[in-house]
């Protein structure tokens, strides 16, 4: 699945003003395959979505196709969030090229609810939804003050660390999973000591972590002071919880552990391929990026551990926006796709979490997924996270605030040498542009 962050250059609020201008030449462009009708007269029905979500990899568009004859599934794939989400606002904006079905991630389900909500059906109005079957704080994040749910949730994130026991075992550090998660319990400082032992006997061409973004991110997953407060005030300056996850990525950033790669680039991928790095940050949706990215090569070689501190990063919703041309078709599906038989599909098929708590006394991994990973014990690390981690508010711009720090801010002191300051001042005076300050 994917998350916030990710590509050079501009942010969310400059990429979805010049999309918007794009958008009138594109109109129903084909690059969003946004067809209504197959050619053999089936109903095309076009899933939009960022990352590996994995509906695909679990085989529910085939299954659905199955049952239903009639409907053609295409889904359109864009890698990074801050590359789908302006193309999804764009689109919303103008009417045109919607897909019939388009995922939506937690840090811009707040915008899309307050300032997109009109342009989305209301699925708790569709049939077979059963507001009970979802986590009641995922519905509400879905759900305008009016009562209107303009998503219906498909996973959650709980956030674990993965690690290369293969790469720790050639730099003498312990491989035993619980060792480690004692090791590391309830300090990130205690994680980021280990980096420097591993650096010490690191295998050549190794770092300990991928990136400091990824420290960031993994830490602020278990914040619960963000960029708002409960009135929907910024607080990112001043955020206890923003303050501790910059203090842990500027140690990484300062140090010799990191790769300095950009999450979700191409060049990150290449890093899972070329085993470049010993450890990153492992939100459930993560373990199927990483059995993809790395290959047949890294099976049984990554491992899974319980992080510093519990926390959740990203998670996704479906939504059926008003303008598709086959709204009751793609309501359907999406009512389908998110019910907790076919979430256990995928976790089932590369551990992201469901929604669904009633799904969780009967979650297995595939065989294939827990070989992969050793053996770790995914569903119950998983859900104890997941049962752990406090709550957490959203804002307007949250998507964008932490692309400001983790793109902009990180960056600048991992990859161009700027001091801690520099960066921080670097990312406020992004994050004021972004929200029109």
């Amino acid at each position: 699945m994917r998350t916030s962050s990710r590509r050079p250059g501009r942010l969310v609020a400059f990429a979805a003003v010049t999309a918007l201008a794009g958008s009138l030449l594109a109109g129903c462009s084909s690059d969003d395959g946004t067809s209504s009708e197959g050619g053999d007269g089936k109903v095309t029905l076009n899933v939009g979505t960022f990352g590996v979500l994995g509906l695909k990899q679990a085989g529910l568009y085939d299954e659905y196709e199955k049952t239903h004859p009639n409907i053609k599934i295409k889904e359109n794939v864009i890698e990074r969030n801050d590359a789908y989400y302006p193309k999804l606002l764009t689109h919303l904006q103008s009417g045109a090229g919607v897909n019939d079905v388009a995922a939506i991630e937690v840090s811009n389900i707040t915008e899309v609810v307050q300032t997109q909500g009109a342009k989305f059906e209301d699925l708790s109005k569709a049939e077979g939804v059963d507001k009970s079957t979802y986590l009641d704080w995922k519905w509400k994040q879905a759900t305008t003050e009016d009562g209107k749910t303009v998503g219906l949730g498909v996973d959650i994130g709980p956030t674990a660390l993965c690690y290369r026991k293969d790469l720790f075992k050639k730099a003498g550090l312990p491989t035993d999973r619980e060792k480690l998660a004692k090791e590391w319990e309830g300090d990130w400082d205690k994680y980021v000591a280990l980096g420097e032992k591993y650096m010490k006997k690191a295998p050549d061409g190794t770092k300990f972590v991928d990136s400091a973004s990824s420290v960031y991110n993994a830490v602020f997953a278990g914040a619960t002071e963000r960029y708002y407060d409960k009135s929907g005030k910024e607080i990112y300056d001043k955020s206890q919880g923003r303050k501790d996850a910059w203090d842990a990525a500027m140690k990484v950033a300062d140090g010799d552990m990191s790769s300095k790669l950009k999450q979700f680039d191409p060049t990150w991928d290449q890093g899972f391929a070329n085993a470049k790095f010993a450890t990153v940050a492992c939100p459930a949706w993560m373990a199927g990026y990483i059995q993809e990215k790395t290959g047949p090569e890294g099976k049984g070689q990554w491992d899974m551990a319980k992080a510093p501190k519990d926390g959740n990063w990203g998670g996704t919703f479906l939504g059926v926006p008003s303008a598709g041309k086959h709204k009751k078709e793609a309501t359907e599906l999406a009512v389908w796709l998110t019910q907790p038989e076919q979430l256990a599909k995928v976790f089932a098929k590369q551990a992201s979490f469901p929604s669904t708590p009633s799904a969780y006394d009967t979650l297995k991994p595939s065989p294939a997924t827990k070989a992969y990973f050793n053996d770790a014990p995914i569903t119950e690390i998983y859900a104890d996270i997941a049962k752990n981690t406090p709550s957490a508010i959203y804002g307007l711009k949250d998507a964008q605030i932490g692309q400001s720090i983790t793109d902009i801010g990180v960056l600048q002191v991992e990859q161009q040498g700027k001091s801690p300051a520099e960066g921080w001042e670097a990312a406020q005076k992004e994050i004021k542009d972004v929200l029109g300050q």
